[in-house]
């Protein structure tokens, strides 16, 4: 008869789940670095191609620094070795073209056309290597070479900052560079569904992801308004486009979110404002009635909200199993029991800069948190290791090769 595991073994198992797997990094700036920081957070080795003197772009992004070390850097690229190559040079170029030979993933976010003419692209590396997976990550795909592949262009032009902002302002960004960690997470995603696709043929898969594009999955609801009607919908603050009363309202200190998904659970709410007139109006009885009379729904509401605390609001509304919630800054979040009993807060120890925190990874597997294996690297720290452990570079090759 099996003996289960134990449970600290499993552990050390499933927060490794891509050990054995080599990926290359040939990424700069936030979407292809956060692909890469996932695929590492999950047990891959994640080896970083750095150009010398200024490394990745993001070292110099600050301030904050901690020390010299920019704290945008060290937010993207833990459990990742860095090797520094100079691609101008023949002998840089071919390490790092025998770098990705040896690796099962390559990860690169150039000017489309780029790695190609320097030998790195998806052609050149999987006629020589068939099962190589090849991810490009883009501002708007391979095929369209002209336009600037940043965060804040590609929310404009995939329409999301048309959604996002009060109705009466101007067109606003989301607060996190969302078309950077959406394309990076649907990088990593179809990196690992390659992976398994390669198990069962033995063939690698090219992947083209663009910012434009995930941007553009993220619409769902607010793509099917539009597909429906042919009206493209506009911004709504703080409130939900179909659902209402759903959004932030004013109390006495200051605001809080509350989300009223159904008419039973309307009429709960009513309850829990001691406003059962507001429960019997035909104006408010169905969902799409409360959507046509919102403002004065919401003005009604807040009339009421507004006599009370949020405390006593959050506490009144859980009583009676009303979704609620308060409106946290990133103090308040990260030292928030939601976040550390999830240990999405963490701590480590950095070779230049010290203990630095590091938000945790977001997934629990048999009920344990991915492990921070290593610090972001210093820029090129791994070269020698790398080069000498992968290739099998000696002393004089390394001289050679400018390391």
């Amino acid at each position: 008869m099996a003996v289960p595991p134990k449970p600290d073994a499993m552990a050390a198992k499933t927060s490794l789940l891509l050990d054995g797997i080599r990926i290359l990094d040939l990424t700069q700036a936030l979407a292809g670095p956060y692909c890469t920081m996932l695929l590492g957070d999950l047990g891959a080795d994640v080896i970083k191609l750095e150009p010398p003197g200024t490394g990745d772009h993001a070292r110099q992004w600050g301030p904050p620094f901690i020390g010299s070390e920019s704290s945008y850097f060290l937010s993207v690229n833990r459990n990742k070795r860095s090797v520094v190559l100079d691609l101008k040079r023949g002998a840089g170029r071919s390490a790092a073209q025998a770098l990705a030979l040896a690796s099962d993933v390559v990860v690169e976010s150039f000017k489309p056309g780029t790695a190609e003419r320097l030998g790195l692209g998806p052609l050149s590396l999987r006629a020589r290597k068939p099962a190589l997976v090849y991810a490009s990550i883009s501002g708007y795909g391979q095929n369209q070479p002209t336009l600037a592949g940043y965060d804040q262009i590609a929310q404009g032009t995939s329409g999301l900052m048309s959604l996002t902002g009060v109705p009466d302002g101007p067109p606003t960004k989301v607060g996190v560079p969302v078309g950077d960690i959406t394309a990076g997470m649907f990088a990593a995603h179809a990196i690992l569904a390659a992976l398994v696709a390669r198990e069962r043929t033995g063939q690698g898969t090219y992947i083209d992801v663009a910012l434009n594009d995930a941007l553009l999955a993220l619409h769902t609801y607010q793509a099917g308004r539009y597909f429906a009607t042919g009206e493209a919908p506009g911004r709504e603050g703080n409130y939900h486009a179909t659902i209402v009363p759903y959004g932030t309202f004013e109390v006495s200190d200051g605001f809080i979110n509350v989300a009223v998904g159904s008419d039973t659970q309307y009429r709960r709410f009513c309850e829990a404002l001691d406003a059962p007139e507001l429960g019997a109006d035909p104006r408010f009885a169905t969902n799409p009635q409360r959507q046509a009379a919102r403002s004065e729904l919401v003005r009604e509401i807040e009339q009421r909200l507004r006599q009370r605390s949020r405390a006593e609001w959050l506490d009144r509304l859980e009583h009676h199993g009303i979704p609620a919630g308060p409106i946290m800054d990133l103090g308040e979040a990260f030292s928030n029991p939601l976040a550390t009993d999830r240990e999405m807060r963490v701590e480590i120890e950095h070779p230049v800069a010290g203990p630095i925190g590091q938000v945790g990874t977001p997934w629990k597997m048999d009920g344990q948190s991915g492990r921070i294996r290593l610090a972001p690297p210093t820029l090129g720290q791994h070269t020698a290791e790398v080069l000498r452990e992968v290739l099998g570079y000696d002393d004089a090759m390394l001289e050679a090769s400018g390391t």
